[in-house]
């Protein structure tokens, strides 16, 4: 494989970033990154920081930048949203010396930042910000973009790779089914997302809720089709709350919608049977503040792949976030196309297609099958009063004598091992002489 053949990202996102980075660490040397901001321009917004995830980002050198502002998670304690009353709580301490790694949460700025800075060291990658990606001009051989820069001319660029991570509203993705004559549609999940960053000092005066900032803990607060998950983050300087409800402010929008300024008074009804210590904790958002995100999928695709050209993170497996998995997948995406493509043994479009398919072969499957137990444990989460219900809470209530499966499949013992004891780069690494001769 000629390590200097032109690879095409599309998107400087979580795995648009970490997959230009994967490339560079591999001795790719011409790598164009085309994001359509102007800049990184994360919104605030904490996240959880997963073994599997850390795992990769240790490899490609910035692990330890984020590590150190971000809070190691000792406990997550499910509890009933009305009276604050635990249903379950499990112990994570075994997380680091079981997969090498801790559980931590971070702010997502932190890691994004961590991912840029380590691009903007490799020489072999550009960024192009302020770039559109219009569509594909060509698909091969070689496939040409074309890309519009938001005070210039629109130009194509010729790739021998070109990799999407252009996220939910895929342009490169939407075309690719097209040409293939595909029909998989982005999903409605009929569900929001609330996200809410407060500051310690906005906490200060409120005993209840300093205690939530000093731990180290994940509380998820569960009630009938609405949940709240919160964590600390920033060395404990800020409190990160993010809901899941049924989706009432979007319903009416444009299907491109997919973020909305919300009101106070709606987001607070939402939780109006939730418990005191909530509803002081939702009112210390400013009235201004308050935005909601439409929660949506994809259905599944029969391909990532089409010649030289792949699908790379929420392009072609976006999750809802009760896994906590979706900047994850997308990491462990973009280090398996550093495995694969740095293993391919010639530059020819025949071969790069045969690696990109390896790629898929080491990726679909469990990124999909995650994608699918996110959605059920967003289901067991959000029972109303019932028999189903009931059984959830037995199930919780066993968590105490050390026994039985968690409901809430994050905080599974289990469903921890398959996630987070996966190496997905040594998977590659094994099993790509087979895999690439078979396909």
């Amino acid at each position: 494989m000629d390590k200097n053949l032109h690879i095409v990202v599309v998107g400087a996102g979580m795995g648009g970033l970490a997959t230009a980075l994967a490339l560079a660490k591999k001795g790719f040397t011409n790598i164009s990154v085309f994001e359509t901001a102007s800049n990184l321009g994360f919104v605030g917004a904490g996240i959880q920081l997963a073994p599997n995830m850390a795992r990769i980002l240790d490899r490609l050198g910035c692990w330890k930048d984020i590590e150190a502002e971000a809070v190691d998670i000792k406990t997550t304690s499910i509890r009933q949203g009305s009276t604050d009353g635990e249903l379950g709580n499990v112990d994570l301490r075994y997380i680091r010396e079981t997969y090498g790694y801790p559980h931590m949460v971070g702010h997502r700025s932190s890691l994004a930042g961590s991912l840029y800075e380590g691009c903007k060291k490799e020489k072999a990658i550009t960024v192009h910000f302020s770039t559109a990606a219009l569509g594909v001009e060509s698909w091969g051989p070689k496939p040409i973009l074309k890309v519009q820069p938001r005070n210039g001319e629109a130009y194509t660029v010729e790739a021998d790779i070109l990799l999407a991570a252009d996220g939910l509203k895929s342009v490169v993705r939407d075309q690719m089914l097209k040409d293939l004559n595909i029909n998989a549609k982005v999903m409605d999940t009929e569900q929001a997302a609330y996200r809410i960053m407060l500051k310690r000092e906005e906490m200060a005066h409120d005993p209840e809720l300093l205690e939530l900032i000093d731990a180290d803990r994940v509380i998820r607060w569960i009630g009938e089709k609405r949940h709240i998950i919160a964590y600390p983050v920033s060395n404990k300087q800020i409190y990160n709350l993010s809901t899941t409800q049924v989706d009432k402010n979007f319903a009416s929008a444009p299907s491109a919608t997919y973020t909305t300024k919300g009101d106070k008074s709606v987001m607070l009804a939402t939780f109006g049977d939730f418990c005191p210590m909530i509803h002081r904790m939702l009112s210390l958002v400013p009235d201004g503040e308050v935005c909601e995100w439409k929660l949506r999928v994809h259905s599944p695709l029969p391909t990532w792949v089409h010649g030289s050209v792949a699908l790379v993170g929420d392009s072609c497996h976006p999750t809802l976030p009760h896994l906590a998995q979706g900047a994850a997948q997308a990491i462990e995406d973009a280090a398996v196309l550093g495995v694969v493509l740095s293993r391919c043994p010639d530059s020819s479009p025949e071969s790069i297609n045969k690696a990109l398919q390896v790629y898929q072969k080491v990726r679909k499957e469990r990124a999909e099958m995650l994608v699918e137990l996110a959605a059920a444990s967003g289901r067991a989460l959000h029972l109303g009063d019932g028999a189903a219900k009931a059984e959830r809470d037995k199930q919780f209530a066993l968590l105490k004598e050390k026994k039985g499966t968690v409901p809430d499949k994050w905080a599974d013992a289990d469903v921890q091992k398959q996630i987070y004891g996966h190496d997905c780069m040594k998977v590659a690494e094994e099993s790509f002489d087979e895999l690439f001769a078979s396909v």
